[in-house]
């Protein structure tokens, strides 16, 4: 069985460390003999989570596009910046969006629950983003999701990468690798046990 798995970073920008840590996760986990689906939040662009909104308009089409494709994966790889010791905003209003999908085609649709979510952080300090990790796990437990205990966090990030964009501590990288492998033994074991 081979495990399907979405990587995405929190963040847009062209630099982000965490798109680097993103990019270097899809490798990982392709090399682990996963379906790797990489996408960027860039081309699922959502207003703020609104109440009203969704009450007159409904859930966004591309929240509902984003929604769906989580749901086709087995797990997930997040990989996300640290704004002010937590989320970014970005990465937060596209999680609750997809939270608050309840139905597709009128039959009931919970995109995010049961998915397998493997964490990472990449920060130019030397906490390497835990402490949005620690926030986001909290977040990711409440919507349904299993989160795999292992995760990987960059510090230094500015320097952790190199031309390639691989990771240039073995350590770092080796906390890389056991992450991935956590993700795609946990959606292979479901899978399993799901037949």
């Amino acid at each position: 069985m081979t495990p399907k798995i979405l990587v995405l970073a929190g963040s847009i920008k062209a630099a982000s460390v965490n798109v680097k840590l993103a990019n270097v996760a899809q490798l990982v986990l392709a090399q682990l003999g996963a379906d790797v689906t990489r996408i960027s939040l860039i081309d699922y662009p959502l207003p703020l989570v609104d109440e009203d909104l969704k009450s007159l308009e409904g859930i966004p089409q591309n929240a509902m596009k984003l929604g769906r494709l989580i749901a086709s994966h087995d797990g997930v790889f997040l990989a996300s910046p640290e704004y002010n010791a937590s989320i970014p905003p970005l990465l937060k209003n596209a999680i609750d969006w997809v939270s608050l999908i309840k139905a597709d085609n009128s039959k009931p649709f919970a995109p995010w629950q049961g998915r397998y979510i493997a964490l990472g952080a990449a920060s130019p300090g030397k906490l390497g983003g835990m402490r949005s990790l620690n926030h986001l796990r909290s977040v990711m437990m409440a919507v349904g999701t299993q989160i795999v205990t292992e995760q990987c966090s960059v510090g230094g990030a500015g320097s952790a990468f190199d031309d390639d964009g691989r990771l240039t501590d073995e350590r770092t990288e080796g906390m890389l690798n056991k992450t991935c492998k956590s993700l795609v033994d946990h959606c292979k074991r479901h899978a399993i046990h799901s037949r």
